[in-house]
């Protein structure tokens, strides 16, 4: 980046941006315009809302290039259709509201850093709305994700997988729709119970994919099923260093012999100063944990090497937001 006043200020007031799009998706105006071409007027009705003030987020959507406006009317694009209308399968929104929520934790940043500690609650055990976006949310991402590393991922010989803190169920569902013969459990936090049965349901999956309360935080955390894999997507960097190995050598209590786990994380390199959506990311953790990060390369791998994992390679896999893979097998 070529940094000057002008870019720097383009940095400073890009949340102006930002804020526009939370502000169309929270108020669901994509969805409401749907196929149709509305003028400003009916969509504040519909709204119930200030005609100035939608007029004026109309506007500024449009000037996005997110709306197309002709004589005081307003139509979705096709991008907006396809991304921001809760009617499309391609629906992005929750994790749009996800980011909508984080805001004010990082509007107060200073204030974290001075204190050393976190200025908001987990999403996870926040109120309904901010678990619905939150878990949702990880689905729009999985969904982005999972279809094409479900091809890509070696899960040859196993029976049974283990997809532990997965959320609504997305990476274990397309693990089972690319591989016929597999069962997947799973494991997340009793609140997480419904979005994932509804999600696997979605999917005609609930004879294949079973969902197993449990909180791999805790020391008594066991299953009585042994797997032949185990999954861990995004979960270590909500935890302290501690507790994240600690979580590896509980996955891997679940594996039968020779068993594979494949850690799916934001990984920074060596010198933990990027790539830079980790790096950021490894911020958001500070704002909303007690010690959770984004990790290095060389730490997962020692956590891994120290619960006695064995033939560690990193895949060749990129994520859109820069995650990558770890694998290993138990001897």
């Amino acid at each position: 980046m070529d940094w000057n006043p002008g870019t720097l200020l383009e940095m400073s007031g890009y949340y102006w941006k930002t804020c526009t799009l939370h502000a169309g998706v929270k108020l669901d105006i994509f969805t409401l315009i749907g196929a149709n071409v509305l003028s400003g007027k009916t969509i504040a009705k519909n709204l119930g809302m200030d005609q100035r003030g939608v007029i004026l987020l109309l506007n500024g959507l449009t000037a996005l290039g997110l709306l197309v406006k002709k004589n005081q009317s307003y139509a979705n694009t096709p991008e907006s259709a396809a991304f921001l209308s809760k009617n499309s399968p391609q629906y992005i929104g929750h994790m749009i509201l996800h980011h909508h929520h984080l805001a004010p934790s990082w509007v107060n940043m200073d204030k974290a850093i001075a204190r050393g500690g976190p200025v908001r609650q987990r999403s996870s055990v926040s109120t309904e709305e901010w678990r619905e976006s939150f878990l949702m949310g990880m689905f729009n991402m999985g969904m982005a994700v999972a279809p094409g590393l479900a091809k890509a991922l070696d899960l040859t010989g196993c029976k049974h997988l283990l997809d532990l803190g997965g959320g609504p169920g997305t990476f274990a569902i397309h693990f089972c729709l690319e591989n016929p013969g597999l069962l997947a459990s799973v494991c997340d936090l009793p609140t997480t119970r419904p979005f994932a049965e509804n999600t696997i349901k979605k999917f005609r999956l609930e004879d294949r994919i079973s969902f197993v309360p449990g909180d791999y935080t805790k020391k008594r955390f066991c299953l009585e099923q042994r797997f032949d894999a185990a999954w861990l997507s995004h979960i270590l960097h909500g935890e302290s260093p501690e507790m994240a190995e600690k979580i590896i050598a509980r996955a891997l209590t679940t594996l039968r012999p020779g068993g594979k786990i494949f850690i799916h994380e934001f990984i920074l390199n060596n010198t933990m100063d990027g790539p830079l959506f980790p790096a950021l990311f490894s911020l958001n953790m500070f704002l909303g944990t007690k010690q959770g990060q984004s990790y290095g390369e060389e730490q997962l791998i020692d956590m891994l090497v120290a619960c006695g994992v064995k033939n560690i390679v990193r895949l060749d896999f990129i994520g859109p937001t820069q995650s990558g893979i770890l694998a290993g097998r138990m001897e």
